[in-house]
């Protein structure tokens, strides 16, 4: 027989409080259009995405994180104090070590809180969220802080005309914590490792540690390029359209919710295209709200579902209580969905 007490957490968690933070600066299409021979009709047609915002040098990972988290624990209604755990997904935090999410903890005036960053590209909120899920079930943590950062303008090579109008910087949180009642469902998650390529930084860091020019690309001018995110949109497209629809249904399903049951539909924020196929091949009832953020604020790979969920709220699109399904994708390749009631 076992030693080991059982674990004492909450019968279930749910989530609390959401707060959102997008950079001063707007950057329309026409901006992105300087360096690539397109279009702001064309940027439209493929992608939906008007504007986004990015930011300056005093909004870093960290600021925009600790707006967002202040938002999302006042939202909350508790204390900083209260909050046990700190989880931030981002790729754009490029100090190996330590975590930003440490940094984060301190300056919100958590009590020592556990803090750790994770790298799940544009799947890391819902992993994030799931684990934050355990640990209040758990009972490692009353409250637990999840945060998608990202300044994705830092790894966009505007000469790309592929991905130059895609990237959005900003930060999401949300705050988890307890509930007599189920208000995160089963997470259906998972990767494609095999598909790896298909999204992808331009070159690992250690070839700039090799001082070897050769291996770095140059960008038109001829000078060094600093590492960028690039991908192979169609192989993409095509994964994300067929088989993250299948994802979202089993999401459904193991929630025990049917379309009909469903108040909104927050997708990651990669293409409007996408989220338009989804919602199709779901056949979402056309009582259900969708986010489309993506218009305004671009692709922000870990922050774009809470981002997007906060404006729904805000905007009175959506109210607290609501049923919605969440599925992140990307780079990995990864993928998570769950369905959340709104707080």
């Amino acid at each position: 027989m076992s030693k080991i007490k059982p674990a004492k957490g909450a019968p279930h968690a749910r989530i609390l409080g959401v707060g959102g933070y997008r950079p001063v600066r707007v950057v329309p299409n026409e901006v992105i259009l300087e360096k690539i021979d397109s279009s702001d009709e064309w940027i439209r047609s493929r992608s939906g995405i008007e504007s986004r915002h990015w930011a300056n040098d005093e909004e870093t990972v960290a600021a925009m994180s600790i707006e967002a988290a202040g938002k999302a624990i006042a939202d909350a209604g508790i204390d900083a104090e209260q909050i046990g755990a700190v989880v931030v997904s981002t790729v754009s935090h490029f100090s190996q070590t330590p975590a930003i999410a440490t940094e984060i903890a301190d300056k919100l005036g958590t009590d020592k809180a556990a803090a750790f960053d994770i790298s799940a590209g544009c799947a890391g909120f819902g992993y994030g969220l799931t684990l934050a899920k355990g640990m209040i079930v758990d009972g490692s943590a009353e409250y637990a802080l999840v945060i998608g950062v990202e300044r994705l303008s830092d790894l966009t090579d505007l000469e790309d005309r592929s991905t130059a109008f895609l990237f959005g910087d900003g930060a999401g949180a949300v705050v988890v914590g307890p509930a007599k009642e189920p208000g995160i469902g089963p997470t259906v998650w998972g990767s494609e490792g095999d598909k790896a390529e298909t999204i992808k930084q331009t070159v690992p860091w250690t070839d700039f540690h090799t001082g070897d020019a050769s291996r770095l690309p140059l960008d038109s001018a001829g000078n060094i390029k600093f590492p960028a995110i690039t991908q192979e949109g169609q192989a993409v497209f095509r994964w994300a359209v067929f088989e993250m629809a299948k994802v979202a249904q089993q999401a459904l399903d193991a929630a025990g919710i049917s379309p009909d049951e469903l108040d909104v539909f927050i997708p990651h924020q990669a293409n409007v295209r996408i989220i338009d196929s989804m919602v199709k091949t779901l056949k979402l009832p056309e009582h259900v709200t969708v986010a489309r953020d993506i218009r305004t604020t671009g692709n922000t790979s870990a922050a774009s579902i809470p981002l997007a969920m906060e404006r729904l709220l805000a905007t009175g699109e959506a109210k607290s209580g609501d049923t919605a399904l969440v599925i992140g994708f990307g780079a990995g390749l990864v993928y998570a969905a769950t369905v959340v009631t709104l707080p």
